[in-house]
Formats: C-alpha cells, structure tokens, sequence
C-alpha cells in the first residue's frame, strides 16, 4: 500500500504569523527568481552560439535540456516537500542551483553547459515546495489568493527571463546573465529558507517513493485527477500558440525581426494582473466554475489566433486572453490539488507534470502542425486540446 506523509510543524502558526506583510511577497519573489532560470537560456541562444562559434540552431537543444530538467525536479525533488522539513531543502536547493549557473557561466563548450543548465533546471523546482506550504498555512478564506500570489510571481519571472534576459544578454553577454541569475537565486533561496516555518516531518516509506504514490494518489482522487486533466489541456492549448507564434511572426506576412517577436513575451505580464483575481474568485465561487468560464475564454481566443495570421490587433487580443485564460485556470486547479489529498507536495507535483505533459505534447505537434499545414494546423491543435481536456474530464464524478 502506497504511504501518505504530512508534515507536521513545531509550532502550528497563525494566520498572521506565516502570511505577515513580508512572507508572501517574499515567497513569490522567490518563485519569480528560481523560475526565470527554466528558461534563462532560451533568449539567450544567438549569443550562446556566437560565443562558441557556431549556429544558433547547434544550440537550440540546450533549451530543450531546461525542460528535461525541470520535469526531473518536479518528479524526485518536488514530493520531498511531504518528507522532509522545507527550511533546509529550500536552501540545499538554491545553492545547488547557484553553483549551477555559475558552472554554466564558465563553461567552456555546449556540452559543459547543457550540463550546468539540466542540474540548474532540476534544482530550481523550490517554487512548487513554497506553493503548498502557502496554501497549508493560508486562511481558508484567503487561500486561492495565496496561491494566486505566488503563481503571479512564477509568471512574472518567466517573462522576466524571456524579455529582460534578452536584452541583458545583448548588453552583457550572456555568461553575465548567468552570473546575475546565480547571485540572485542564492541571495533569495537562502533569505527565504531562513523564513520558512520550522518543521518536524513524519516519514513513513522511502525518502523518493512519493514519485511512486503518485498514480495512486490521483487514482484515488477525482478531484486531483479533474485538476491534472483540465490544466493539461489547457497548457497544451497554450503551448502550441505560444511556441509557435515566432513562427508565424518571423514569416509571412509579417516578417518581423526576432527581437520584435520577442516582444510578444510581454502579453505573458497580463497572467501577473489577472491571477490575483482569479484567486479572489475562487475564494468565493469556486475553483469549478473559475476552470469553466477559463475554458470559455481559452476556447474564443483560438479563432482570435486564427484570425491574427493576417489580423495583427486580432493576435493582441488573443494573446491577451490565453493568458488570462491559462492563469486563471492554472490558480483554479492548483488550489484544487493541493487541498483535495493529505499530500499536498506529492499531489501538486502530479499536477505541475500533468500539465507540464500535455504542453510538451502539444508543442511538438503544433510544430509538426505548423510545418505540413501553416498557422491554420496550429489553431486546430490548440482547439483540440481544449476539446480533450474538457471532454474526458466531463462526465467523471
């Protein structure tokens, strides 16, 4: 039989103790900084390559290494979080993730820094061990707008890294970038870890067998299974617009310069405005129907996307409103995970790979898409996973 571990603190705190002025914006700042460095090397690519010699298309699977990365994270490191005191992991965390980056900032060929970036990316998972201890010491009331806080800082950070990194890195030198992103995540790491309520785990089973619990876990959860489902399609239908958007910018017919594609990565700023009041509105009507009136949103912004092939003010909107869309449902179904088991660390990491799952599926069909059919393949793969994450997840109660 699969073990269920909680931890259990030295001291059960209070509401205003561990949600102060300081901790959650701490918290998410802290989110925003680790999860920049998923994708710290993706903007970053041109320069890397002029750096080594090369082509930027030699390169381009360094990114692809950061998204290995973190999916191992969230499957060995992420369900510690039910295991062992978060204090110390937090810390031990960041200053792997620290020395990572600055391995990778010295690194003297591509191999050497795939490798810096896959242990940086597996280390930097410290977002999804704070997102449960928010929504374990949050009022119940308050909760989703907890979370909200710290997923708005998450999509904060993953802009940060696309657009600021970019430019930092023309500027700077991408090796600069590195360094900063080093300092920067062992300063807030360690910072946080000394605020993180101290606790006293009961462990039962092995240290790594929450990664075999999770099946069962959300086996045993239909809520917890509804959750994982729904944001799988949904970030898939995400995913697939949103990768290959350059495509369509840099082509015909609007033949834009990277850069002023790269640019686009700012509509991704309307995920940190709309999630505060998403949580406001799961707090009040439910994590239910925020996911079905995201899902209606999501489902009006594919024609959008359609329709911005040749439209250019039909892409705003439609940027504008997957994010949304994405953001809402995202804090939805993550309060809804972590409060629906007595493993929240376990069933949130089910919940992040599930929806990590489905976007990485549907990006490599919507390139597929893109090749053989144009944009028009890539809107109806979008369209698809909306159809499929709604759809199986309908008629199960």
């Amino acid at each position: 039989m699969a073990s269920t571990t909680t931890a259990h603190p030295l001291r059960t705190p209070t509401p205003e103790t561990t949600t102060s002025r300081l901790f959650l914006p701490l918290i998410a700042l802290c989110s925003a900084v680790t999860a920049a460095n998923i994708y710290l090397a993706a903007p970053l690519l041109s320069v890397i390559a002029q750096d080594f010699g090369t082509a930027p298309s030699a390169v381009a699977w360094i990114a692809s290494v950061a998204q290995f990365g973190y999916a191992a994270g969230l499957l060995f490191f992420a369900p510690l979080g039910d295991r062992v005191s978060r204090r110390p992991l937090v810390a031990v965390l960041s200053l792997a993730t620290t020395a990572a980056l600055a391995a990778g900032a010295a690194a003297p060929g591509t191999g050497a820094l795939a490798a810096a970036v896959l242990v940086a990316s597996a280390a930097t998972v410290v977002p999804q061990l704070l997102v449960p201890l928010v929504a374990e010491r949050a009022p119940a009331e308050r909760r989703a707008r907890h979370v909200a806080a710290v997923i708005a800082g998450l999509f904060t950070g993953i802009v940060a890294a696309r657009v600021l990194g970019g430019l930092a890195g023309q500027a700077f030198g991408w090796r600069w970038v590195f360094v900063g992103a080093a300092v920067l995540t062992g300063a807030l790491g360690l910072l946080t870890a000394t605020v993180l309520p101290a606790e006293r785990p009961r462990r039962t089973g092995g240290l790594f067998s929450g990664l075999t619990e999770m099946p069962g876990l959300v086996r045993r959860s239909p809520d917890l299974w509804r959750a994982c489902v729904r944001q799988a399609g949904m970030f898939g239908a995400w995913s697939a617009l949103w990768t290959s958007l350059t495509l369509l910018l840099t082509g015909k017919p609007y033949d834009l310069s990277t850069a002023t594609a790269g640019l686009f990565g700012l509509f991704g700023l309307a995920a940190s405005v709309v999630a505060p009041l998403a949580g406001g509105l799961v707090d009040r009507f439910g994590a239910a129907k925020v996911v079905r009136s995201a899902y209606l949103l999501a489902a009006l912004s594919v024609p959008l996307f359609w329709l911005g092939g040749h439209v250019m003010v039909a892409l705003f909107l439609a940027a504008v409103a997957i994010h949304a869309a994405l953001v809402a449902s995202h804090v939805a179904n993550q309060t809804l995970a972590l409060t629906t088991t007595t493993s929240p660390a376990t069933a949130n990491s089910a919940y992040v790979v599930a929806g990590f799952a489905g976007g990485a599926t549907a990006s490599a069909l919507a390139g597929f898409a893109f090749g053989h059919f144009g944009w028009g393949g890539v809107c109806a793969v979008a369209g698809v996973w909306l159809v499929v994450g709604w759809g199986v997840t309908a008629g199960r109660r």
